[in-house]
């Protein structure tokens, strides 16, 4: 127990601070949507149906080893007469290992960023000064999901990856146990996004994770029939609750409002 309690500091701590402060770098963009479908984070084509395909691939400082796939952040380029004020929002999806930009966007989310009318002027720079913060994710009346991975094989390997995190945590802790068992088990971070356990217990299963930023931390009990006990690869289950906090920073105040 006292290994755990230092593990969890450790993830807590090591957590980047004051994301949403606003942050100044360089943004690129892939020419084809689908090359984030392949990304890091581990989402393939599903990824194209997030946020209306306006997703980003950044670099390990906001990727975080996986911590990161989800996050969303706000982003504007610094050109005022070509570029408006509010920006556009995109989901990181993907690892960027470009040392010239923190961000590679999708076109569409590059685009997104012009004023109306000059998206292609845009794309014919290439690469454009921008000014981002993390912003928190929102999805309307949509709790968070489990997805069985195409890798896993009952009874002996589970693989599994949450889609639809709200608000502004990363998941660094996930357990399993069956519904009504206090024998819980823990869940390796395979990669980005997709977490797997070899000891998977039978019947049907819950799940408890550890989400964090900055230095706050909490809890979050899926208690539920999460996976029924006959669960099946390549289904999306209903977990039951939504995370939409806003995870606790100590740093000076930022611009934490919306950009207009």
């Amino acid at each position: 127990m006292a290994f755990f309690v230092c593990f969890i500091f450790f993830l807590i701590s090591s957590a980047t601070a004051c994301d949403r402060c606003v942050h100044q770098t360089r943004a690129a963009y892939f020419s084809k949507a689908s090359a984030l479908s392949s990304g890091a984070c581990g989402y393939g084509s599903l990824a194209l149906g997030f946020n209306g395909g306006n997703l980003a691939a950044g670099v390990p400082s906001l990727y975080k080893d996986g911590a990161g796939c989800g996050a969303c952040f706000q982003i504007r380029c610094k050109n005022t007469t070509l570029c408006s004020r509010e920006g556009t929002r995109v989901i990181l999806t993907d690892l960027n290992n470009n040392n010239q930009t923190d961000f590679v966007l999708t076109s569409r989310a590059f685009t997104a960023m012009a004023q109306k009318g000059l998206d292609q002027h845009i794309l014919k720079l290439g690469i454009v000064d921008v000014e981002y913060k993390r912003v928190p994710c929102q999805y309307k009346n949509q709790n968070l999901a489990v997805r069985v991975e195409e890798s896993s094989q009952k009874p002996n390997y589970l693989a599994i990856k949450f889609l639809y995190q709200g608000g502004q945590t990363e998941i660094v802790s996930v357990d399993v146990a069956q519904v009504g068992s206090s024998n819980w088990g823990f869940l390796s971070r395979n990669h980005g996004a997709v977490w797997d356990t070899s000891r998977v217990p039978s019947g049907p299963l819950q799940f408890r994770l550890v989400v964090t930023a900055g230095y706050d931390g909490k809890w979050i009990w899926a208690r539920k029939n999460v996976l029924p006990a006959d669960w099946k690869t390549g289904v999306i289950y209903d977990s039951g609750v939504q995370i939409n906090d806003i995870a606790q920073e100590g740093c000076s105040p930022c611009d934490d409002g919306n950009w207009k």
